[in-house]
């Protein structure tokens, strides 16, 4: 199969613009929590009234101070109430917000600023206003600042009480459904970002239709989650307007470390999450169990609980042994798992990157469906998913209702739908080259579909190395399970136009003292001791020999070197997302990739497979 489509389920309507999503929520339950902000180790519950009320408030702030509709206006800040709540606040005004990652450099902020010509800006926090402040005296045109940690959405709602309802109203009902919502940049992983202009019927209509498909995990009363992925990217964003369409409950969690007692607190019912987090759960909890001298029951679980998953997904019957053996794990190992996540966890949504077949059949079996899906800045966030009723591990689903999907002869994914993007901003150029003749957006992404019509995605087309011998290898399907294991950071497989493949490895640093410690080694040791730590290195062989499984020989790592080092956003090597920038990486590192062909010995250990 070379094409599948899925039919609307809910027509569009040109004329709605996603403040007419709250007004709905609103005019159907008006007391039902749709939100729900921290205090100590309880919650504080927010109803749709009172949530639009706060809204109005501070979109009157908006007007008072100057705003007009259609006004570009950036905003930086960690994952909050406060997000979602500027997010609508900006809508109801007429605004444009302009997200900015809060990890962003002072240069990524000009140049978002002054791409996109924004006439304000929102910060959360000093920290964010001094990067800011760094290059203010080069950006044109901003009229208003504000700075949430100094007051000011309560200034904002203060200085906006005379202002009339009658004038919001105007001002929320001005968009429709062909005008821009927000302006999103990509996260740059090759170039400089672009601008991709979403539009509210990309947001109305993707609400509305993904709400009907996956009504179990949304629209089921009680729903709720726990926000810590980043709204600034799409992913996150859609999902804050969905439930606002749907009346989920939204908690938020910015810090990644206490994740663990927030959910324990506010007890989801779905997550929304990178494959990297479900990693990290699973890799915390074996470390955990092995610190108690528990290791070897808990990975005996761990396999009992992927092959009685896999007995369930193929249809066939649970053999006597394997049933006992499940349910008294499920006792003594997987209760108290769940418990960790909060104990009411159904669902999760991942996306980014793939998850691997081992961790999908893990947490199935723990009872939570981990639906994989697929999209992208330019199709605001999912084109494909998996559904609760239509579900395979491995794969990224079916179309969403109103997608269409096909590979090109190249193995490019190509796409037409609701959530497409409008254009890159002030790009006409790039805008017309990511656009086939008959109006299909080329991704970028290879994949293909299956006779069910789910899709698999295989790699990222610019990312495709062709070695020496003309063997064309994905690096997604050897990283992905190398990744998997507690010592591995990040792995970088590389080889174009070389006689083999080669891979670049960090260490996870959070992960690392606690296995270093399990292991018998000194927990404090440094990256560059423990990248030359031979028990270290027979694990990271391991974690190599384990992803060369999944390959045939001439695709398979010859040789890798660990790097002393970490990958991250501020050292220019992953995106905010935390994907890798693969041509940053290749020219920062290119030393030590020669040395492993032998065209410029380094210092740093080379490991031959």
């Amino acid at each position: 199969m070379n094409l599948t489509e899925t039919p609307i389920i809910i027509p569009v309507a040109p004329s709605d613009n996603v403040t007419d999503l709250l007004e709905q929520r609103v005019a159907a339950t008006p007391d039902r929590v749709i939100s729900a902000t921290p205090q100590g180790d309880s919650w504080n519950d927010v109803t749709a009234r009172a949530f639009r009320d706060r809204v109005v408030a501070v979109a009157k702030g908006f007007a008072a101070a100057g705003v007009q509709p259609g006004d570009r206006i950036g905003f930086m800040c960690k994952t909050s109430y406060e997000w979602t709540l500027v997010d609508f606040a900006l809508f109801y005004a007429g605004a444009v917000m302009v997200p900015i990652y809060e990890t962003s450099s002072p240069l990524q902020i000009q140049w978002i600023l002054e791409d996109s010509g924004a006439r304000g800006i929102i910060t959360e926090t000093a920290e964010l206003a001094g990067r800011l402040a760094e290059v203010r005296s080069d950006v044109q045109g901003i009229d208003f600042e504000w700075r949430l940690d100094e007051g000011a959405l309560e200034s904002l709602a203060q200085s906006g009480s005379e202002i009339a309802d009658e004038e919001i109203e105007r001002r929320r009902t001005i968009a429709n459904g062909d005008d821009t919502a927000t302006l999103i940049y990509t996260s740059g992983s090759t170039g400089r970002p672009k601008g991709c202009v979403l539009t509210h019927s990309n947001f109305v209509d993707l609400s509305r239709n993904s709400a009907a498909a996956l009504g179990e995990v949304v629209n089921e009363q009680g729903s709720s989650t726990l926000l810590f992925v980043t709204l600034a990217h799409v992913f996150a964003r859609f999902i804050s307007i969905l439930a606002v369409h749907s009346g989920v409950r939204v908690g938020h969690q910015p810090d990644t470390t206490k994740l663990l007692p927030s959910l324990g607190s506010f007890r989801p019912t779905f997550l929304l999450a990178v494959p990297r987090v479900f990693e990290k759960v699973y890799n915390s909890a074996e470390q955990t169990a092995e610190a108690g001298g528990k290791g070897k029951i808990f990975r005996a679980a761990a396999q009992v609980a992927v092959q009685h998953s896999q007995k369930v997904m193929a249809g066939e019957k649970v053999p006597f042994g394997l049933k006992l053996k499940f349910k008294l794990f499920d006792k003594l190992v997987f209760s108290t798992l769940r418990e960790k996540m909060g104990g009411r966890v159904r669902f999760a949504v991942s996306g980014s990157a793939p998850l691997s077949h081992y961790l999908g059949h893990f947490y199935h079996s723990l009872g939570i469906k981990i639906l994989e899906g697929y999209g992208l800045t330019e199709t605001t966030a999912p084109v494909t998913v998996n559904l609760p009723d239509k579900f395979k591990i491995g794969t990224v689903g079916p179309a969403l209702p109103g997608h269409t999907v096909r590979i090109a002869d190249d193995g490019e994914i190509e796409v037409k739908g609701l959530d497409v993007f409008k254009e890159y901003w002030n790009n006409p150029e790039a805008t017309k080259a990511v656009f086939t003749d008959d109006g299909f957006f080329r991704t970028g992404d290879l994949g293909s579909l299956d006779s069910d019509g789910y899709l698999t995605i295989t790699g990222r087309k610019k990312e495709s190395i062709v070695t020496a011998g003309g063997k064309n290898v994905a690096p997604a399907g050897l990283e992905d399970p190398i990744r998997s294991f507690t010592v591995i950071g990040q792995v970088v497989a590389l080889g174009d136009q070389k006689p083999f493949i080669s891979a670049l490895v960090t260490l996870d640093t959070e992960m690392l003292p606690t296995w270093l410690k399990n292991n018998g080694l000194d927990a404090t040791m440094s990256l560059e001791e423990a990248a030359q730590n031979p028990v270290v290195r027979a694990e990271v062989q391991r974690a190599i020999d384990h992803g060369n499984k999944y390959v045939s020989r001439a695709e398979s790592i010859r040789k890798w070197v660990i790097l002393p080092t970490e990958f991250t956003e501020a050292s220019g090597h992953l995106t905010p997302k935390m994907s890798i920038k693969r041509d940053n990486i290749l020219r920062d590192f290119a030393g030590e990739i020669a040395g492993m062909y032998g065209e410029n010995p380094q210092t740093e250990a080379v490991h031959t497979s």
